[in-house]
């Protein structure tokens, strides 16, 4: 048995390897890619050279192999980009702007987002209104991904916090205004190391 195994064993690594290749294609992210090139590739070479290669060679094969796959799977990142592979909730649609596609109403509608993922197009609520397609919309509550909340961003206003804001900085110029104006100028002095020098 052993020995019908050490005789087909480039066979036996590329059917492993295409098997854990097609358990990547099921489950993205993985990292069952890596091994499975490497075993694919090393069966390859295996069945393709008509010498037999000891076990020794094909695990070295794999090794090298594994290392090439491994450092194109990182530099290339076919997940997403660098750093960007990663899951998000509903919750970060809040905020999201985009525009109408199909006019969005408080029963029915539908919108794309700019940042809305794989699928952009999302269904749509709005909070009163009607919203007419090609509006521009921000997401005010994701509602768990399935139906959005909207409004239009022409109808957002000024809140309290931009009013207070807006309040301050007036406040602020003011009163420097009133103090530059009720100061007199006084005439530059000389400090003691000016003097010196």
């Amino acid at each position: 048995m052993l020995e019908l195994l050490v005789g087909n064993m480039p066979l036996a690594l590329l059917i492993v390897g295409l098997v854990l290749m097609g358990l990547e294609a099921l489950s993205p992210g993985a990292h069952l890619i890596v091994i499975g090139v490497a075993l694919v590739g090393a069966g390859l070479i295996g069945v393709l050279v008509p010498l037999t290669l000891s076990p020794i060679v094909l695990a070295a094969l794999t090794l090298v192999i594994g290392v090439g796959a491994a450092y194109v799977y990182r530099e290339f990142d076919f997940y997403g980009g660098k750093g960007t592979a990663r899951t998000s909730d509903s919750s970060s649609l809040s905020g999201a702007t985009g525009y109408v596609t199909e006019t969005v109403t408080a029963r029915d509608g539908q919108v794309k987002l700019e940042e809305g993922g794989f699928s952009p197009y999302y269904s749509a609520r709005s909070t009163g209104g009607t919203i007419e397609e090609g509006e521009e919309v921000i997401v005010l509550d994701p509602g768990g991904g399935n139906v959005l909340t909207v409004e239009a961003l022409g109808s957002i206003g000024e809140d309290e916090i931009d009013r207070a804001l807006a309040k301050g900085a007036d406040d602020g110029n003011d009163a420097d205004d009133a103090a530059n104006e009720n100061s007199p100028s006084e005439p530059e002095t000389e400090t003691e190391t000016e003097k010196s020098s």
